[in-house]
């Protein structure tokens, strides 16, 4: 009967001369090569959702909820575009219906890497017009969050892919 050993390795090799003890060791290398890489991945890039002063952010929701509630009473809202060609951003904010200059923040809140965020303080002219240069913005699910000047009203939405859907609008709710 005719042996399944490869032709030019005899059964008296030693064992590493024979494919299946390795072809047996692959699966278990792989393992370990995989759980070293998401080691890796876990010690250098850690989790940016926990924070250490949770019960000091807990209370401040309340405050937020008051801006929520004092740019919906004075029914503020805000028109974002990006333009990708001209890489501008440009925003338009109002109040009523009316324009409403002024100071705005407005942040851009990267899902997972908070290195990436961005925070323009931006100056709304006359007609509540405002027009900044943005480079082109990750294709990802921003957050956004526009607040008054002073911190008395706030509006916040997310904006999935700026580049290829370039209106946003907020609206108290």
């Amino acid at each position: 009967m005719p042996t399944l050993a490869h032709p030019a390795v005899s059964d008296s090799a030693p064992w590493y001369r024979h494919r299946w003890p390795w072809l047996l060791m692959v699966g278990p290398a792989w393992v370990l090569a995989a759980g070293a890489a998401t080691g890796y991945l876990a010690y250098s890039r850690p989790d940016a959702m926990v924070v250490d002063d949770y019960y000091r952010q807990g209370k401040a929701i309340n405050q937020d909820l008051r801006r929520d509630r004092a740019a919906a009473s004075r029914a503020i809202a805000v028109d974002l575009v990006y333009q990708a060609g001209t890489q501008r951003l440009s925003a338009t904010v109002t109040a009523g219906g009316r324009p409403l200059p002024g100071l705005v923040h407005l942040r851009l809140v990267h899902p997972t890497q908070p290195e990436k965020d961005l925070r323009l303080d931006l100056l709304a002219g006359a007609d509540g017009s405002i027009t900044v240069p943005l480079a082109a913005p990750e294709a990802t699910r921003w957050g956004v969050q526009v607040e008054g000047g002073p911190g008395d009203w706030r509006l916040a939405g997310t904006w999935v892919k700026p580049a290829t859907a370039p209106q946003l609008q907020l609206r108290a709710q």
